[in-house]
């Protein structure tokens, strides 16, 4: 029995310290921190009015950064630090799988290699708020380091800042539909815009799509919230208004939790940095908003902005071929951490290099992805720029760097200008091959080198019709009768989509039908919880009326017979039963994917209205809610209604908890005399992962209720309304 005891007390040495080493090698085998930001002062004075909303004041915009970091800690250190961690390939050892998704597309992409070769030539000022950013953040660290998630994850430096914009912009046109197929070795996607082949575009019914896609981009820049992410903006000039007001409404629609959860902040500095807006985690800019003098808010757009090329390989597969010649396939490979419990892992994966950029190779064969902004970090100089510029000509000279791939701009200013500009560098392709499906690898020719020029961009300029709008549609319907782009002008070829969705053709329609788009109008507009018998949405409820069906689900079928095509929580209490079997469709449609079978769906959807609330017509409010701590309040709207309420959990009563629709809205104004006003809501309020703050969910009761609260722009009014005020320095 000594041999036995001496081999189990081994086993359990050698199994202690297996234990110990996957416990803990993670913070010293990974990325490390680089130095931390030049030594420089910082000063910068942090108001909080009564809504919590931090306003920042400094000299300098550096200032202003700094304080910017340490503000937003204040409110959310947790999900900043996921965000570092994602800069540096360790998110994995935070979030276990769903993490090491974001890491493995952080090295494919190149992120830190992309900042570590052209940050030193962003401008000076660029860089000196990045920098001024970062050592907020690790002035905040510093002092809480009770807080801190994950060990040498601080400092961070102006090249972290830099490398989380290079990771994340790709993912909002939709890398990761190719990513994902990619590394499962599955069939890929559609891709967006129209066809090449010549062959009709699929019906919803046949198993393609005409609504938005989107993406799931694990999670980067859209959130858990997959296929049915969306926005809403509408500009109207003062022809329109019927007051000489000129109004720029933002509704963006992002996750209400999370690394792309809205953050509202005023930011003022004596070097004419002075904005109200909401920016991301991560970042020291403001992403939409306004200054005294102009706005803009953004939503999605869809442009095809990815080429996969099939690679041809040798028969060891180190080379490919180019141009009749092998070419070196250049590998790397990396390590992602994945946490299990108190453990982490080392995951291996291979990522390739190739002329036409990285690559996979999987069991369907090899593959390289070339897509719009790859290697570019200049993104943070033109956020930076278009914050800065004070009129319609800097904004536009800011904007034609191109450096934001992606994402529509809806633009209006004091002077009465109002656009909409579809902004997305399309690539410059040769034509020929069909670029919307697998391209042939082989000829160095298809390797496009940029963009198209930034004059040939969709846009639309203070149209006659006296309005712009964006629902993440096509921009060929985007200014009212009589004002649109015409498709014909715009080749086929750049990949622009012809989608429309829902909310697309309720805009349009109540936009056109509303003579005077005043302020009352307008919100009404906004608000409004209507369905259009269109697309996907006719497509379900049609299906749902051919069934022959008996008993409860003939009862609920004669229901949605009678539905009045609004989600507002009156009529014949048919809402709630609607909003539910119209919500697989729209991800269905939305995603490019098959649809759902109508009959699953109505029977599903009753099943659960029956057990949780004992009948199929309870009101639309008992069942959709906004909860956050203590609050828990009824919502209405639905998954693709100007109103939003995208996506929600089902909680274990039974309802469901919205975590992704109407966002951070903001109405701007500005009257005859260009003076600026402007009110903003949240669904919940600053602190979104502090319970103890009473900021923590104390703006959802006006977010319900469709009510504002005032933006303070100008130093008066935030002194007058301040009910905090420290200063941070370093």
């Amino acid at each position: 029995m000594g041999w036995m005891g001496k081999g189990l007390g081994g086993l359990i040495v050698v199994t202690a310290i297996a234990a110990v080493t996957l416990a803990s090698w993670e913070p010293y085998l990974a990325e490390q921190p680089g130095p931390p930001p030049p030594r420089r002062d910082y000063r910068a004075e942090v108001l909080r009015d009564e809504w919590g909303v931090p306003h920042i004041i400094g000299k300098t915009d550096a200032d202003v950064a700094f304080g910017t970091a340490w503000a937003h800690a204040e409110d959310d250190f947790k999900t900043l630090q996921e965000v570092v961690a994602m800069t540096r390939g360790r998110y994995g050892a935070i979030a276990g799988m769903d993490g090491a998704g974001v890491d493995f597309a952080y090295h494919f992409v190149g992120a830190r290699d992309a900042a570590n070769r052209d940050y030193d030539q962003l401008p000076a000022d660029v860089r000196a708020v990045l920098e001024a950013y970062a050592a907020g953040l690790n002035r905040y660290a510093a002092q809480h380091r009770s807080e801190i998630r994950l060990t040498r994850l601080f400092p961070v430096n102006g090249k972290d800042i830099a490398t989380g914009f290079a990771l994340r912009l790709p993912f909002f046109f939709g890398l990761d539909r190719v990513l994902r197929p990619l590394s499962e070795g599955t069939e890929f996607r559609p891709e967006h815009g129209p066809r090449l082949d010549g062959k009709p575009a699929p019906l919803f019914g046949e198993g393609g799509g005409d609504q938005l896609v989107t993406s799931r981009p694990m999670p980067l820049p859209i959130g858990e919230t997959v296929e049915n992410a969306g926005s809403n903006a509408f500009a109207i000039a003062p022809k329109r208004s019927g007051d000489g007001v000129t109004r720029l409404f933002s509704n963006s629609h992002q996750p209400w939790r999370g690394g792309v959860a809205w953050y509202e902040l005023r930011i003022s500095s004596q070097q004419g940095w002075n904005f109200a807006g909401a920016t991301f985690p991560g970042s020291p800019f403001p992403f939409m908003g306004h200054n005294a003098n102009l706005g803009w808010t953004n939503t999605v757009n869809r442009p095809d902005l990815i080429d996969i090329y099939r690679l041809e390989l040798d028969k060891i597969g180190t080379r490919y071929r180019l141009d009749g010649k092998w070419q070196k396939l250049a590998g790397k490979r990396v390590w992602l951490p994945v946490r299990f419990g108190p453990f982490v892992l080392p995951i291996p994966r291979t990522v390739w290099r190739t002329a036409h950029g990285p690559a996979l190779i999987n069991a369907r064969g090899a593959f390289a992805v070339r897509y719009a902004g790859m290697g570019r970090i200049d993104s943070v100089t033109q956020y930076y720029r278009i914050t800065k510029a004070q009129d319609f000509g800097q904004w536009q000279a800011a904007m034609a760097m191109q450096a934001v791939p992606a994402t529509n701009f809806i633009y209006a200013d004091k002077a009465g200008n109002i656009a909409y500009w579809y902004n997305a560098a399309l690539p410059d392709r040769k034509a020929g091959p069909n670029w919307r499906s697998v391209v042939p690898g082989d000829r160095s020719d298809l390797i496009w080198q940029g963009p198209i020029a930034w004059r040939l961009v969709p846009k639309v300029v203070n149209p006659a019709s006296g309005y712009v709008f964006n629902s993440n549609n096509t921009p060929f319907l985007a200014a009212g009768p009589g004002s649109e782009l015409d498709p014909a002008k715009v080749p086929a070829i750049w990949g622009v989509e012809t989608d429309l969705t829902n909310r697309t053709l309720r805009a349009a329609k109540l936009l056109a039908e509303t003579p005077r788009i005043g302020r009352e109008e307008l919100l009404r507009i906004k608000f409004d919880t209507g369905y259009e018998r269109a697309g996907y949405v006719a497509w379900m409820l049609d299906g749902i009326a051919k069934l022959k069906l008996s008993g409860e689900l003939a009862a609920a079928q004669r229901l949605l017979a009678g539905w009045d095509m609004t989600a507002d929580g009156r009529g014949n209490g048919a809402d709630a039963l609607a909003v539910m079997v119209l919500e697989p469709a729209m991800k269905a449609s939305y995603g490019l994917k098959s649809p759902p079978d109508p009959g699953s769906v109505l029977a599903e959807s009753v099943a659960h209205l029956k057990q949780h609330f004992g009948r199929i017509d309870p009101p639309l409010g008992e069942v959709l809610r906004i909860r956050q701590g203590k609050v828990d309040l009824p919502m209405d709207g639905g998954g693709d209604t100007l109103r939003a309420a995208t996506d929600w959990d089902v909680d274990p009563d039974g309802r469901l908890s919205v975590k992704h629709g109407d966002s951070f809205v903001m109405l701007i104004e500005w009257d005859k005399a260009g003076q600026v006003r402007s009110e903003s809501i949240q669904p919940y309020g600053a602190a979104t992962t502090r319970p103890n703050s009473p900021h923590y969910a104390d703006q959802a009761p006006l977010f319900a209720a469709k009510r504002f609260k005032p933006v303070y722009f100008d130093r008066p009014s935030i002194l007058a309304h301040a009910r905090s005020r420290e200063v941070v320095t370093n």
